[in-house]
């Protein structure tokens, strides 16, 4: 259904040019879920923009770069083509339904606004329509509450409703990009319980973006970690989480808080901070602050390369971007070969 080849993203700034995207590949098939994780800064959330085409304006996506959905070059479409396409084909929900939700404008004409604009329903329809919506992300009273402003709803809430814009022209792709920051963890689990069964019900496909990898844990089918602009691993979910190759991905599970260490243990921290994009280092982007670095990781970038063969799903191969990953990687590879 999706497929970015080589997607990067340039931004001039009066310090130089910095590419938050850097040569990034993803597939996505119907009904699939990726979750895409790394710290604040790695570029999880212009990469979806990217895809979306709401990038900055002053970002520019370079000439080689493709975006193809469902056959179509999506990074092709005229402004006309996209205001059709968007919505319709790909929604998104925002991080922040505050900023992303129109403070004037009450949550039933937001919600009907799209209806109108891509099905041509009529006002009635559309409000028959907008209630069904509001019921289905569970929000209580929905006819009451579309007439309410988004002031008036809770995070939670708000963030329902945005849920609800995103779906309600049925979209065959929904990006989720941190729809659960700031909510508190019971929020948290009822709006990706709510994302994975809404998701489930119209075989729609999901990219889910997260600085947590225990958020997308649960509802992925597979993973890319992300940092610097450009994936560090990718692979099944289960595999990657039960046997991390990059020592990156290793550092974010050790860094998770855990139920069962004593009181007061101390958290594992990964030490120093990514890199400055506008000052890259040499070699592996990872290798300043890497365990395992040896000479040729400050001398040479690693390309992300097969581990091991196609998982069970039938997904991708669990690909790795490291000359010394935490599992053998290249003698499985080539005792498979012989």
């Amino acid at each position: 259904m999706l497929e970015v080849r080589d997607l990067r993203t340039h931004i001039d700034t009066p310090g130089g040019r910095i590419t938050p995207v850097d040569g990034v590949d993803i597939s996505l098939r119907r009904g699939e879920t990726i979750g895409i994780v790394g710290e604040s800064g790695s570029g999880k959330s212009m990469l979806v923009r990217s895809i979306m085409g709401i990038a900055p304006t002053t970002a520019r996506i370079d000439p080689a770069s493709t975006v193809r959905f469902d056959g179509r070059d999506v990074l092709s479409l005229t402004q006309r083509e996209s205001q059709k396409f968007w919505g319709r084909e790909i929604a998104m929900v925002f991080q922040d339904p505050l900023t992303s939700l129109n403070p004037i404008r009450t949550i039933g004409r937001q919600i009907t606004d799209p209806l109108r604009h891509h099905l041509g329903l009529s006002r009635r329809e559309a409000t028959d329509r907008a209630v069904e919506l509001l019921e289905r992300v569970r929000i209580p009273s929905p006819r009451v509450r579309m007439n309410e402003y988004p002031h008036q709803l809770s995070g939670g809430m708000r963030q329902r409703v945005g849920i609800a814009i995103a779906l309600s022209c049925s979209p065959k792709l929904l990006i989720a990009d941190e729809p659960t920051t700031a909510l508190d963890v019971t929020v948290q689990h009822e709006i990706l319980d709510l994302l994975h069964a809404l998701q489930s019900d119209g075989d729609m496909a999901m990219i889910l973006v997260s600085h947590d990898l225990a958020v997308v844990s649960q509802h992925t089918d597979r993973i890319g970690v992300m940092y610097a602009g450009h994936f560090l691993e990718v692979g099944d979910t289960r595999a990657l989480l039960d046997e991390p190759a990059h020592p990156y991905t290793g550092a974010l599970l050790s860094s998770i808080p855990r139920p069962d260490l004593p009181p007061h243990t101390r958290l594992t921290v990964i030490e120093g901070r990514p890199p400055n994009l506008r000052d890259m280092p040499t070699g592996c982007r990872y290798a300043p602050r890497c365990t395992r670095a040896q000479d040729d990781c400050l001398q040479v970038d690693p390309p992300l390369e097969d581990l091991r063969a196609t998982g069970a799903s039938g997904s991708e191969a669990h690909r790795v971007a490291c000359f010394h990953p935490t599992i053998p990687a290249r003698a499985n590879m080539s005792s498979e070969a012989s």
